[in-house]
């Protein structure tokens, strides 16, 4: 075993008929990937330079969408690479790299979209309190503990990581999310409860405070005119459809590619494939068509560049 505990590279073998689909593969992702970057860049561009979209809710929205961007470029560089690549492998270093970008860019969506239902609640519901409540600082605060929590809660993870030992050289996924796991000797139990204490404060709570937030929302609305529920409904469903999606997708991650699973090879390729293919497109569709204020500057924009 002690020859294997200085594995320096890892083989990915989630990839499926790479020999004759490959440059469909880079086709279709190259293609996703400019997509992905020039729509949210679009939509961060119009928030920033038109000051009517300096608000707390925009700034969140420009926040999310940023962070669409880099959670992409964590994957899809990768990707596009081992697509044109004879052999499909990574160093262990870089994997580490790849799993701490990953989830931190993954568990600030979590609280980002926490952070925009409570923008929303106090808008709402206390909207006499509103200027007093999302104050710029506050607005800080709050963007600050989307990326500062994840980074904290990733990097004892990597560490964790690094100090486990290996015996695998390959596994089943195209990316280092939670399927490194399978590389290690012995499951660590300092890494899985680590990892639960991560899900507890990364995902379920922001989610339940999300839930929990919304459901109030809707209470309130419900007890108002028709016009205010409405407006309530044209501002927080756009938020409600991204958190769905992504917490599907997150789901899927923690559950399959950290079990072991026993579906079929092709299946667990499209299902992961899925964890970044239209999740960073919805959003900037989501938020430029579904918010009547950016819906507005971007048909402007359009027709300038038309």
């Amino acid at each position: 075993m002690d020859n294997q505990v200085n594995i320096s590279y890892i083989t990915l073998l989630g990839y499926v008929e790479m020999n004759k689909y490959r440059y469909l593969y880079f086709a279709i992702l190259f293609t996703v990937y400019v997509l992905i970057i020039g729509s949210n860049s679009i939509i961060v561009y119009l928030i920033w330079s038109n000051k009517s979209l300096h608000d707390p809710m925009y700034i969140f929205i420009a926040a999310l969408l940023c962070n669409c961007v880099l959670y992409s470029t964590t994957v899809y560089p990768k990707l596009l690479i081992d697509f044109l690549s004879d052999n499909q492998i990574i160093s262990y270093s870089a994997c580490l790299l790849q799993f701490f970008m990953f989830y931190t860019l993954g568990s600030s969506e979590f609280i980002l979209l926490a952070a925009m239902s409570f923008d929303r609640y106090v808008s709402i519901c206390k909207p006499l309190s509103y200027q007093t409540i999302m104050t710029t600082t506050t607005v800080k605060w709050l963007l600050a503990l989307a990326w500062v929590l994840p980074v904290c809660h990733a990097a004892v993870q990597v560490i964790l990581s690094a100090q486990s030992q290996i015996c695998h050289s390959s596994m089943k996924g195209i990316f280092c999310n939670n399927s490194i796991f399978s590389l290690y000797c012995v499951k660590s139990t300092s890494l899985l409860v680590f990892g639960v204490v991560s899900l507890v404060d990364l995902l379920v709570l922001p989610l339940l405070f999300t839930i929990f937030t919304y459901a109030k929302i809707f209470t309130v609305s419900y007890q108002k005119s028709q016009t205010f529920r409405r407006k309530a409904a044209e501002t927080c469903i756009p938020h409600l459809l991204v958190l769905i999606s992504f917490s599907y997708l997150a789901s899927y991650d923690i559950i399959i590619a950290r079990v072991e699973s026993s579906l079929p090879k092709t299946v667990r390729y499209i299902m992961t494939l899925q964890i970044f293919l239209y999740h960073p497109l919805f959003n900037p569709f989501i938020y430029g068509l579904k918010m009547k204020e950016i819906s507005k500057y971007l048909k402007n924009f359009c027709l300038i560049k038309v």
